[in-house]
């Protein structure tokens, strides 16, 4: 099982650009949470090999606003399995493109399920044991 645990982490990397930015000339938040989306899609559905739907976002926190010349690296990986829902937590960490500094910018965890045909949650495939922490 922590192999099915390391082996289904993903880690994706973006460049901030101006087409990015909002009115304040940072990061749009929805780029960011729409990366941080995919990245936690990919790790859900590496970890089951199933059609997984996210659910929800739980205790997301915006900590740092992003720049543009900024390289994003977005981290993901299985924090909690349960009968019918998967737990992802994601961080975002901003690293100056042109210099030195790299900081943890945007963290949230993403709950995933699996659906069927006729999208009514169901048990999740390969689950070993209710409740497994990593």
């Amino acid at each position: 099982m922590e192999e099915q645990f390391k082996n289904s982490m993903a880690t994706q990397y973006r460049a901030v650009f101006p087409e990015l930015l909002n009115a304040t000339g940072t990061l749009f938040g929805g780029h960011a949470l729409k990366w941080m989306d995919e990245a936690a899609y990919i790790t859900a559905t590496r970890f089951t090999r199933d059609r997984m739907f996210t659910v929800t976002i739980e205790k997301l926190k915006f900590l740092k606003a992003i720049h543009p010349d900024t390289i994003v690296e977005i981290i993901s990986k299985v924090e909690k399995v349960e009968k019918v829902r998967l737990y992802v937590k994601v961080e975002l960490y901003a690293e100056e493109m042109y210099g030195p500094g790299r900081e943890k910018a945007i963290e949230g965890l993403f709950v995933f399920a699996s659906l069927d045909e006729k999208y009514k949650p169901h048990q999740l495939k390969g689950r070993q044991k209710a409740d497994l922490k990593h």
